[in-house]
């Protein structure tokens, strides 16, 4: 018995040593964990715990200023006042948003648009109910504030053009980033976030953008922000100046705004900077800063008169006659006729059996090159295209900067047409015919252009440059860098007494009795104007229609069918420093409707010069002194 009891107490004893041992060598371990977790990896998880619990924020920068050449401000950041509502802060959402829609107005819409949002978003994540609140309406709402828990009103930055509709088609607009604008960079995500969509506001969208700041804020398991840690404000965007003449501009678009559509612009020959770029009718770009409603985009977009369209850039039409500069220019390069060489114009010319009429249908009789143009005798050009051929003339056009892009800094640019033997078997599998030819001669058939080629082609003539236009002079960064030089541009390699030639039968048009631009021109002596007249033909009248209708002239169609209305020039006469182009859409003939306003935009460029001689260069704002803000007369002429 003795023995048993010994032997059992020998085996308990074995066993509770072996667990004993087991369970220090588990302490032992657990020990151990706990000393390298807490002692030798502790700056680790000091470092993991720490990144849980700070949140790294982006803070969008101030956007980068717009100014005109004289530092008027064009495009600018204001203060706006936005009330937000936070769910867990608000008893009773829908109540709470009825009493404010009594106080400021939400309307049904902005009520059930806010409770989805509410719905979606973390009880304690604020939804904005509206933007643009006026001063009037945050202080109707501070009053009311007991009556409205869970709301808070909050001031941010909006775009603001303080032009409005004077410069959308230039500076464009901003608005929210789409899903599809979306690159992967954090602060287009940011919630508000804007970027530009047309104009200067798109291409220099990045220099305007500006270099975000960056917040470091402390959080809780649910991520509603304790407190803000660390604050490092970002750099705002450059200070854009832009080419414009603010004073010029203005001039612009209230002289087209008598026309149902129509655009113009002004040049600078001696550097390409475009003084004036106006398209008419225009829009107020500050309708897409916050979101534009349906019913105005609707609006716009069903115009007939295409308001959101930058028609001097984007606008494409048959040059008509002013064309004919192009094609006598090839013609003395090629030296395929002489100044002095005369055609006779009897009314018309045939070619096979076809009949191409002159716009004097009784004709012009002897003309040569200075009276062709000044008369704009369309026989003549039929007579000398046959000679130098279309190859010839679309070379000389594109010297001139027809058929291609300028590379104006704005987008969507539209290169034209300047058809040749081989574009056509290219594009439409058929021969060129001489007939077409002789329809190009004079601006008609595929020949396309937009105003602002058109005003390039009267800055190279006038100068004898490939001159360039632009509508940006610098880019000043936030410590006041420029960046933009000043471009030279090359010769056009073409001689110089051809280009007098053009240049003094423009003169004759404008300045010589009987010439077709004569009506048109400027008065004032030393500021005179040399230019030329066009009508792009948009339907023809036949003779049939004539006979049944009654229609007998371009005026009795209806608006969407007559010729449109063209008139290029350049000023003064004897020193050419300013280039124009103006295209009325369907406003008849060129002389009588589109000459009288580029006379006036190029008087009034030429008197505001001379006004701002008289103040000294010092005195004019440069651009290092410019940084961002953050407050912010025959009518019937072919």
């Amino acid at each position: 018995m003795w023995h048993r009891d010994s032997d059992r107490f020998r085996m308990f004893t074995r066993r509770a040593l072996m667990l004993g041992a087991g369970k220090g060598v588990l302490l032992t371990g657990l020990a151990a964990r706990m000393y390298y977790l807490q002692v030798l990896e502790s700056d680790r998880y000091r470092t993991l715990a720490d990144e849980n619990r700070i949140s790294h924020r982006l803070l969008p920068p101030p956007r980068g200023l717009v100014t005109d050449r004289f530092g008027e401000p064009l495009a600018i950041n204001r203060q706006n006042y936005h009330i937000m509502i936070v769910r867990e802060q608000t008893p009773d959402v829908r109540r709470t948003l009825e009493i404010l829609d009594q106080i400021i107005e939400l309307g049904p819409d902005t009520i059930e648009r806010v409770e989805r949002d509410v719905a979606r978003r973390r009880s304690f994540v604020p939804v904005t109910v509206r933007d643009n609140l006026t001063w009037d309406e945050v202080a109707r709402v501070g009053v009311n504030a007991p009556d409205l828990p869970g709301l808070i009103i909050d001031a941010g930055r909006s775009r603001d053009y303080p032009e409005g509709p004077h410069l959308a088609h230039t500076l464009g607009y901003v608005a929210a980033v789409s899903e599809k604008e979306l690159t992967g960079d954090p602060l287009l995500e940011l919630p508000g976030f804007t970027i530009g969509k047309s104009g200067v506001e798109k291409v220099y969208d990045l220099a305007l953008r500006g270099t975000a700041g960056t917040s470091q804020v402390e959080v809780n398991a649910l991520g509603r922000v304790i407190r803000e840690l660390e604050r490092e404000e970002g750099d705002s965007g450059n200070t854009v100046v832009m080419t414009l003449d603010l004073e010029l501009q203005r001039y612009a678009n209230q002289r087209l705004s008598d026309q149902e559509s129509a655009s113009a612009v002004v040049m600078d020959i001696h550097n390409g900077e475009v003084l004036a770029l106006a398209s008419h009718p225009t829009y107020d770009p500050n309708a897409f800063t916050n979101g534009i409603s349906h019913k105005l985009w609707n609006s716009l977009v069903n115009n007939p008169y295409a308001p959101l369209s930058n028609k001097a850039v984007n606008g494409t039409y048959a040059p008509g006659s002013t064309f004919k500069m192009c094609v006598a220019l090839a013609g003395l390069e090629a030296g395929i006729i002489s100044p002095n060489q005369k055609f006779f114009c009897n009314g018309y010319l045939d070619l096979g059996n076809a009949r191409f009429h002159c716009w004097k249908r009784g004709g012009h009789g002897w003309m040569n090159m200075h009276d062709s143009l000044k008369h704009s005798c369309d026989v003549y050009y039929y007579e000398i295209s046959q000679k130098i051929g279309i190859d010839r003339i679309a070379a000389m056009a594109h010297k001139l900067g027809l058929g291609e892009e300028t590379g104006i800094d704005l987008p969507n640019e539209r290169s034209g047409l300047i058809p040749t033997k081989d574009w056509k078997e290219i594009q439409l599998g058929k021969r060129w015919q001489g007939g077409e030819t002789l329809i190009a001669s004079i601006g008609q058939g595929y020949v396309l252009a937009t105003p602002l080629q058109l005003c390039t082609m009267t800055a190279r003539l006038a100068s004898g440059k490939a001159v360039k236009p632009h509508l940006t002079r610098d880019h000043v960064t936030p410590d006041g860098v420029s960046s933009r030089e000043a471009e030279e541009f090359p010769e056009l390699q073409v001689s110089r007494a051809n280009l007098a030639r053009i240049r003094d039968s423009m003169n004759g048009v404008t300045n010589e009795i009987r010439g077709t631009g004569y009506g048109a021109r400027i008065k004032t002596e030393g500021m005179e104007m040399a230019g030329k007249s066009g009508t792009s033909q948009v339907r023809r009248i036949t003779m049939r229609e004539r006979q049944t209708t009654g229609v007998l002239g371009n005026d009795e169609l209806p608006w969407k069918y007559r010729d449109h209305a063209l008139f290029v020039a350049f000023a003064p006469v004897d020193n050419p420093r300013y280039a124009c182009s103006v295209v009325v859409e369907h406003g008849g003939g060129g002389s009588g409707v589109a000459g009288p306003i580029v006379r006036d935009l190029l008087q009034k460029a030429q008197e505001l010069q001379s006004a701002r001689q008289g103040i000294s260069a010092a005195n004019l704002p440069n651009s290092a002194q410019l940084r961002p803000r953050t407050a912010q007369n025959n009518e019937n002429e072919g």
